[in-house]
């Protein structure tokens, strides 16, 4: 976890949504050595087909030019525990084209294995249903990234098919439905 001297709450940031331990809110630019830390991580890394930033620069010019808020009024949003302020990752729901929703997330290895991450998924994925009107939800992982497939089993997704998915020659695809998971009450 990265401690932030301010108890954080970034100045203007926009709070998406709130756990009993998690505050999620809008990245802002501020926010491009805690990526860069997250992302400097090979473990973290390690099945998500991404590459690390090359430096807190890179990873400002990505938060510079990130509109997923504007253009879907949804996206990648930074994770906080709500008591100590301490950054913990990223979750949220991506648009791809226009036409399908995606959830992820991506946690400090410190965070690893305390349930942060399915808590976030839970509240992303009520978030995009009730809120935001997204007939289903899909989730992808690296066959091989266990962890990640049971956070997405946790938040009620089941598997729908195996295939290769950018970056990642081995990948599973789950998916929910808004009506499936308002149906189980999450």
């Amino acid at each position: 976890m990265i401690r932030h001297n301010n108890h954080s709450r970034h100045r203007g940031a926009k709070t998406i949504f709130e756990t009993s331990r998690l505050l999620a809110r809008e990245l802002s630019p501020e926010d491009a050595p805690l990526l860069y830390a997250l992302n400097k991580d090979r473990e973290v890394l390690q099945y998500t087909g991404d590459q690390p930033f090359g430096s807190v620069e890179e990873a400002l010019r990505f938060l510079q030019g990130y509109r997923d808020y504007e253009r879907y009024g949804c996206g990648r949003w930074a994770l906080e525990h709500k008591e100590t302020g301490d950054f913990l990752g990223w979750c949220g729901l991506k648009v791809h084209d226009g036409e399908w929703v995606d959830l992820g997330f991506r946690l400090m290895k410190a965070c690893w294995n305390q349930g942060y991450a399915t808590e976030a998924a839970r509240a992303s994925l009520q978030l995009g249903f009730a809120e935001l009107g997204f007939p289903r939800v899909i989730g992808r992982a690296a066959t091989a990234n266990t962890a990640s497939v049971r956070v997405l089993e946790k938040a009620g997704m089941r598997f729908w098919k195996s295939e290769p998915v950018e970056g990642i020659p081995s990948a599973v695809i789950y998916r929910i439905t808004r009506e499936e998971f308002l149906r189980k009450g999450r």
